[in-house]
């Protein structure tokens, strides 16, 4: 039997996972997952599944623990009595991968018995995070084991309401307190959610909070049918399968562990059946925010386009989100110098969906390794508060590499020059994006560049120049400090763009947006570059011209100078529809803030943008409504 203090540790990852014995993780999973049964969690949920679950599922993946359903009320005190139907867990999926695997298998199942994928029905509902129950209309049964559970029918004579003021007797659901009122009520006498909804359904006489959560309706039974739902078929599933996530996610004001699909036809949920833990024909999708904790083999310098030296951590291969992680960012050296982040060192990794993997922490220290000089040119490196930084910026073969990948990058109009072959050209003499638009076939044929490929490139460059480019867009691509395309395209509506290098730091400092150091940064930038740009501007670049704010649209529009977000499906391309609005004075955003004045919305909306708009009192416009206002005028 694990001691109190054992436990602590394991929960605040004092001991890490890979050092625990196969027995005492068994056993920490077992009481982890008690505590958090009957309302008293020692660690998160997220921690529990990505950590020391998933661990065991990699060491044992056939231990009974993992096979059976978890008990929903181990520890409470009623006899157990049948429940009127089976209540299982869920299966779960952390990837798109995981899902479509759910999807074949609906396939397979489907042909068995010769039922048409077309009329295959998906229903997706959030998964709420509370206590599962089942209301016959007469009782409300606990999970217990999926089988037979606990009589909590007190719930209902204490007073709990049941979600949308709905009848009694819908079959499953879950007891939950609303998000909103417990972050402002109950937050500071409870740590979980859990902890709170405990307390409704123990024998014990409710106190206050429990009382109070009641009568405000705050705390509920909410029927699984009651909830906010999506339906649609196989392929309407697979096209929008993250816009589904994201709408269903922001649907409920109620704590969530996720999404639940599953299959509503029921001749084809007969067929599926079950085993002895989960449904076959329902999933539940949970975003993936798996962590691991990782072994550090050593740690790389990296060196950026601006000569930020960047800490890269080699890891000891690591399985997150379905692909093998070997590498990570250490953000900064302060980091590094601060944390102890080095070779032998511990860290807990994360990986939320298909996001590049994120060091949240160093559970074990190490010695670092702080570089003196830089690992590209050699130059001696200088700090800027948390970052080191190489200042030769001129000759650093790292910095003039990462500065052309960039151009080609942000121009978004070349295919073809990428990393290797703009490392071939820098040791071939090339310096500067300039050089590269001055090369013929031969000259690149000379370089050892194949005949083929000699005249693709040229051909790339040809097409670069002659396709038409928002001229924010290009000067975006070179660089400079503060100009990111936001802010190019806010400058160039200021001044045109022949104009901007005559520009004082003063004039960049009235224009709306741009502060004083602000301006000062991209006034040495534009000099700098001024050779550059001349030199690629006589190649012919044909620059698609920013309109000015004095030639944009000053009609009565309702529209001018406000700001407006676009999202879902649009009837016409929304890339015309935001170029379109530009004209008529208005800003274009990409997330609903306080500041947005209108959310313009299409088909397949997800929740989460509506939900903002909301909060933030914008108003909400169909597409049709919008562009009837913005023609009458």
């Amino acid at each position: 039997m694990l001691s109190n203090q054992i436990i602590k540790d394991i929960a605040s990852q004092i001991s890490l996972v890979s050092d625990l014995s196969d027995e005492v993780l068994i056993e920490f999973c077992i009481i982890a997952n008690q505590r958090y049964r009957i309302g008293s969690p020692i660690i998160s949920d997220e921690n529990y599944d990505f950590i020391f679950l998933n661990e065991l599922a990699k060491r044992l993946p056939n231990h009974p623990f993992l096979k059976k359903v978890e008990d929903e009320i181990k520890g409470f005190s009623e006899d157990k009595i049948k429940l009127p139907q089976k209540m299982l867990s869920t299966d779960k999926a952390y990837s798109w991968e995981e899902v479509n695997k759910w999807l074949e298998r609906i396939t397979k199942f489907s042909s068995e018995i010769n039922y048409l994928l077309a009329d295959i029905q998906i229903k997706g509902t959030a998964k709420l995070d509370g206590f599962a129950g089942y209301d016959d209309g007469n009782k409300l049964y606990t999970r217990g084991d999926g089988n037979k559970g606990s009589d909590i029918s007190r719930v209902f004579e204490r007073g709990l309401g049941v979600f949308n003021n709905s009848e009694r007797g819908q079959g499953p659901g879950e007891i939950v307190v609303k998000r909103s009122y417990f972050e402002k009520y109950l937050s500071n006498h409870f740590e979980y959610p859990r902890n709170f909804q405990a307390s409704l359904i123990k024998e014990k006489e409710l106190d206050k909070l429990a009382i109070d959560a009641i009568s405000a309706k705050a705390a509920l039974f909410v029927p699984f049918n009651q909830l906010p739902h999506w339906l649609g078929g196989i392929n309407e599933f697979r096209k929008q399968f993250l816009d589904i996530v994201s709408q269903l996610e922001g649907g409920v004001d109620f704590d969530i562990d996720g999404v639940v699909f599953e299959i509503v036809n029921p001749e084809l949920k007969t067929h599926m059946g079950s085993n002895r833990k989960f449904h076959r024909w329902q999933i539940a999708f949970k975003e993936n925010k798996e962590k691991a904790q990782v072994k550090v083999l050593s740690i790389t310098a990296q060196v950026g386009r601006t000569g930020k030296i960047t800490p890269v951590a080699e890891l000891e291969p690591t399985q997150l989100s379905g692909a093998t992680i070997y590498r990570a960012t250490g953000h900064h050296y302060g980091l590094v110098k601060d944390q102890g982040l080095g070779a032998g060192s511990v860290i807990e990794l994360t990986r939320s969906g298909l996001v590049i993997p994120k060091i949240n922490k160093v559970l074990k220290k190490a010695e670092v390794d702080i570089p003196t000089n830089c690992p590209s040119c050699g130059h001696k490196l200088s700090w800027d508060s948390d970052f080191l930084m190489c200042l030769n910026h001129e000759k650093c073969p790292e910095q003039i590499t990462g500065k052309i990948i960039y151009f080609f990058q942000i121009l978004a109009n070349n295919d073809g020059f990428g990393q290797a072959t703009i490392q071939k050209l820098y040791a071939e003499g090339i310096r500067q994006v300039s050089d590269i638009y001055l090369l013929n076939e031969a000259k690149l044929m000379s370089m050892g560049f194949g005949e083929k490929t000699s005249h693709n490139l040229i051909n790339q460059l040809i097409r670069s120049r002659k396709e038409s480019i928002e001229d924010w867009r290009f000067l975006a691509a070179f660089g400079v400090q503060r100009l990111g395309m936001g802010n190019c395209e806010n400058l160039l509506r200021n001044y045109s763009v022949e104009k901007i290098f005559d520009l004082s730091v003063k004039d960049i400092s009235n224009i709306d947006g741009f502060a004083e150091i602000t301006a000062e940064l991209i006034f040495d930038g534009l000099i700098l570059i001024k050779p550059q740009y001349e030199i690629l501007i006589s190649e012919g670049f044909e620059l698609e011209q920013t309109l000015l704010n004095t030639e944009i649209n000053q009609s009565h529009s309702p529209f001018n100078s406000k700001k407006i977000v676009f999202t879902g499906t649009m009837s016409e391309s929304r890339a015309e529809l935001q170029k379109q609005a530009k004209t008529f004075g208005v800003n274009v955003g990409r997330s609903v803030s306080s500041k947005t004045d209108f959310l313009i919305i299409g088909e397949n909306v997800g929740q989460s943008k509506i939900k903002d708009a909301k909060t933030h009192q914008v108003e909400i416009l169909t597409e049709a409504e919008y562009l009837k206002l913005l023609n009458s005028n």
